[in-house]
This record gives structure tokens, C-alpha cells and sequence, in this order.
């Protein structure tokens, strides 16, 4: 069944996106997910209920070796995204990103590295800092039974493709939770204008953070249109006003745009407005960390060089600007609306953002 959109409400947003309005619009990059959902009732460590997974993003895909050129931003750091030093330090990102649940970075890590072995993207001599990030999936899911194994990420990895990418509870976004509403992962993208360039920005989040009453859409105050439940709201659940701002979202930005690593790093500050758009003040206890990368100048890292790169002069990346901001809005707007009522843990439920709910707003709104 087609998992329905943003868009597809009628809900207005500006920019043009790609023919997928996803990340895999730029040519290259592929993404693989593995969804973990089984078991129901009172919780037992170990067993389940399990409500988790791993996506991936391959920015060359899996047969294309070449590093890319990338950049890192912490807008708040109460995460983790493992590799960003070396990142920073290089400026380049070599083979996929992960994305994960908190509890699950160091397996997902350990066998991205196994992959990359085994598929030549790091040479047995050589070591290897692979990115992976995380956010917490704790309300719905056995967190501490640690459920995601190597075989689950080969299967990501393995499974990566072009084409539409799976949204709402899927891979690592299974279990999450967004503005007190069901939350994971979304993606969206936008063609700059041919003057400008005519590049691509796509955009992937696995989103579980924010309070209900920030929840924005469209310029449309939808969380306090829609509160929560009183009893939900003085529960321990993500976005309750009992909990706070206690999530976290990582944002994944990739582009076409032949690119520096300062200029990508500057493109992943600007997820951040994109998150704004939505209501987010990124809190004391959220992780919101974000990373681009440029799928342009393949050889940059050619031995032995010197290697001429091309790149996008700073007078002409404004739009590059807009597009990220653009779609990391949508991108967020898309993985709430694609994802469904969950119940997980000891009855914990999460109820999916309502859409026809969500069209009366818009309507009511002249959005």
C-alpha cells in the first residue's frame, strides 16, 4: 500500500521538488532499511516488545568506492553520530551512514566496518571511522535488549537502492516519536533553478524530537490545535508536557552541488531552519546533529594528486540554502504523515498525526 504524503493532503510547500521528492533524487545515492517489529504487552528485557531497525544512507551507493566530500553540524549535542571528528578533520565521508536507536551505535558501527571490508571500501590494512547516528525509541521499544544484530544492518546495506524511500515506522525511525505524535523517518528534495545551477538537495531525518504544542506545519500552529490527551500529556511520553523536549533528530543532507567541506558544513547549519519551520527550539535534551555530503568531484582523493576539484563559488550557494532548509521541512512533515498508530511497550501508544485532522487545519488556516 502506498504510504500517503505530505503533498498528497494538500499540504503547501515551497520549492520545486525532485521526480521522488526523496534523497535518492540525487543521482548515486541509495538507501536500505531494516524494520524490527514484533512482540506485545508488559516488557521483558531481552524479549521484546521490539518497535527498532537501521536505515542507511549510501551516498555513492554500494559499488562506488570514492569518498565524498562532507561537513557536520551539532545544533544541540545530546546524541551521538559517531566519525564526525575525522570528518571535520578530513572533510570527507568514506562509505555509508547508519542511523540507529541509542542503544544500537556501537553494533550498527562495528558492522558497517564489516561491510565496508568485505565490499573494498576500506583496504584490510587500513582503518575505518564509519558515521553512524542515533536516536532514543525507549517509550515504545526494548531499548536495552539490544535487538539489532549485524545481520539486520548487512540487510540494510545489502537492500540499499534507488527509487522511493519507505517512511513512518521504518528502519532505525520505527520506534520514534515526534511532537507527542508518531514520528521516524522522512526525506524530501528540491532542483534549484537552472540559472542557479540546476542541482539537487535531497533530504533524509529519522525525527523523535520536539513538545506538542511547538508542532508547526505550513505556517499552521497544528500542535495546539490538536494537544495531547490530559492524560497523555502528564504521562513520561516524548513531547508531554510532564517530559519535555527529551528527543532528538538526525538529518542527512545530499547534494549533486559540487561542494567544499566548508560549504557542506555551512549546507547542514541550514537543516536547522528547516527543523525551525517545523517548532523546534532543539532543546537542552534533545540530539540534533546534521551532516551533508556532495556526491560531485569523485576523484578529489585520488592518489598520488595533486586533483583539481570543482566547486560552487559562495555567491551562488544561497539557493543551495533555500533548497536545504526547503526540504528538511517537507522531509520532517513527511515522516510523521507517513507513519502510523504504534503501540509498544507496556501498552505505551502513540497515536499517528491525524489527516483529516491535519486538512481541516490547513483549510481553516487559508493554507
Amino acid at each position: 500500500m502506498k504510504t500517503v504524503r505530505a503533498r498528497d493532503l494538500g499540504v503547501p510547500f515551497d520549492g520545486t521538488p525532485g521526480p521522488l521528492n526523496a534523497i535518492t533524487d540525487v543521482a548515486g545515492v541509495e538507501v536500505g532499511s531494516t524494520t524490527l517489529n514484533w512482540g506485545e504487552g508488559p516488557l521483558r528485557v531481552g524479549e521484546g516488545p521490539v518497535r527498532t531497525g537501521v536505515t542507511v544512507v549510501l551516498p555513492r551507493g554500494g559499488k562506488d568506492t570514492h569518498p565524498a566530500y562532507a561537513g557536520w553540524f551539532s545544533l544541540n549535542g545530546n546524541g551521538e553520530m559517531t566519525g564526525t571528528t575525522w570528518v571535520e578533520e578530513s572533510g570527507l565521508l568514506q562509505g555509508p551512514i547508519g542511523i540507529t536507536n541509542t542503544h544500537s551505535v556501537g553494533v550498527v558501527r562495528d558492522s558497517v566496518i564489516q561491510w565496508a571490508l568485505r565490499n573494498k571500501f576500506v583496504k584490510e590494512d587500513e582503518w575505518s571511522l564509519p558515521v553512524v547516528a542515533e536516536t532514543w525509541d525507549g517509550w515504545l521499544n526494548d531499548l536495552n535488549g539490544f535487538h539489532v544484530k549485524p545481520e539486520h544492518v548487512f540487510s540494510a546495506l545489502d537492500g540499499a537502492k534507488p527509487g522511493p524511500v519507505a517512511e513512518g515506522n521504518t528502519g532505525g525511525g520505527t520506534g520514534m516519536v515526534c511532537y507527542g505524535f508518531k514520528g521516524g523517518t522522512g526525506t524530501a528534495s528540491r532542483v534549484i533553478a537552472k540559472q542557479d545551477g540546476g542541482y539537487t538537495v535531497g533530504v533524509l531525518v529519522q525525527c523523535n524530537c520536539g513538545r506538542r504544542p511547538q508542532l508547526t506545519i505550513a505556517g499552521v500552529p497544528v500542535g495546539k490545535e490538536l494537544p495531547l490527551p490530559p492524560q497523555q500529556a502528564l504521562s513520561k511520553m516524548p513531547g508531554s508536557e510532564a517530559r519535555g523536549d527529551v528527543g532528538s533528530i538526525i538529518i542527512v543532507v545530499g547534494t549533486d552541488a559540487p561542494l567544499l567541506p566548508h560549504q557542506l558544513k555551512r549546507i547542514a547549519r541550514r537543516a536547522s531552519m528547516g527543523l525551525a519551520r517545523t517548532g523546534s527550539i532543539s532543546g537542552n535534551s534533545s540530539g540534533d546533529i546534521f551532516i551533508a555530503f556532495s556526491t560531485a568531484n569523485p576523484h578529489f582523493d585520488d592518489s598520488p594528486g595533486p586533483n583539481k576539484v570543482d566547486t560552487v563559488s559562495n555567491d551562488k550557494i544561497t539557493p543551495l540554502f533555500e533548497a536545504t532548509v526547503q526540504a528538511t521541512e517537507e522531509a520532517i512533515v513527511n515522516a510523521m504523515v507517513g507513519a502510523r498508530t504504534m503501540t509498544g511497550i507496556d501498552g505505551h501508544t502513540v497515536q499517528a498525526l491525524p489527516h483529516e485532522e491535519l486538512q481541516r487545519l490547513m483549510k481553516k488556516y487559508n493554507r
